[in-house]
């Protein structure tokens, strides 16, 4: 008896590998607040998805991905199911969280463009929803928890790297050269940004005050 092949796209891996990365961390500021199982799992559903789906209405790929795709939402589910059975743990391996944050910040990034330019949106567009796929996720899971989007009151290098990584897709893929080691490569060229940023504290500058030394001094 010979098995059917079943064909699983790089794209659709890549992806639930993010979905499951960003789901953890909104799983996890949900305990923080200390929500229940069921806001756990919201929680967790909305960061790993939020940005997919913002990437979805954006480029017309209707419904989308957040509701329409049952291996997306049980990844991201599953993660929430983790975080609240194992968080004493996990909450110890807050370093760990932060390299699956910056994961999922490369991988959504890579996976955002690429469909952005799938459905014809053009280089700009691409860019533009690859970079809200990346950070749309902790944007949402900011919003709900009833705090100040990160993005928004951290200087620290977070766009920037998503930014850089979407650019460097569309770049790749206009000049045929997106290739699944292309891909690889521009992942751990925004997970390693993004990482060494953190390392070495880069952040962007903060407001211009006009006076040499002032608020406007900060590192890039």
């Amino acid at each position: 008896m010979i098995l059917p092949v079943i064909e699983f796209p790089l794209d659709d891996v890549l992806e639930l590998g993010a979905v499951f990365c960003a789901a953890l961390s909104g799983g996890l500021a949900a305990i923080r607040k200390s929500f229940d199982i069921f806001g756990v799992l919201v929680l967790a559903w909305a960061t790993g998805l939020g940005g997919g789906m913002l990437r979805d209405v954006l480029i017309g790929a209707i419904p989308p991905v957040g509701i329409s795709s049952w291996r997306l939402v049980v990844a991201a589910l599953a993660a929430g199911v983790v975080i609240y059975f194992f968080h004493p743990r996990l909450e110890r391996m807050r370093r760990g969280i932060i390299v699956l944050d910056a994961g999922a910040l490369a991988l959504f990034v890579v996976v955002g463009t690429t469909k952005g330019l799938d459905y014809g949106v053009g280089m700009m567009a691409a860019v533009i929803v690859g970079t809200l796929t990346g950070i749309g996720g902790g944007i949402l899971r900011d919003l709900l928890s009833s705090e100040a989007p990160l993005i928004l009151q951290d200087r620290q290098l977070y766009a920037v790297p998503a930014i850089v990584g979407a650019a460097i897709t569309a770049v790749l893929w206009h000049e045929g050269w997106l290739t699944l080691w292309s891909q690889l490569a521009t992942i751990a060229l925004v997970f390693g940004f993004r990482l060494v940023s953190l390392r070495l504290r880069w952040t962007v500058p903060g407001p211009w005050s006009g006076r040499r030394g002032g608020a406007g001094s900060g590192r890039m």
